[in-house]
């Protein structure tokens, strides 16, 4: 039982990392992945406001 556990629990971690690995070549292909979900994030908040500076 434990060994499965230990065994999904790999398979888990394998399947979240993989991407963020393959995505991110580079110190900065990291900081431009890292932007663009924070542009993502900013705009999406935005939407859900009414809040106009």
């Amino acid at each position: 039982m434990r060994r499965k556990a230990r065994f999904a629990l790999a398979i888990v971690f394998l399947a979240v990392s993989a991407p963020l690995l393959s995505a991110c070549y580079t110190v900065r292909g990291a900081g431009q992945d890292l932007n663009a979900a924070g542009q993502g994030l900013s705009n999406t908040a935005e939407r859900a406001t009414n809040y106009k500076p």
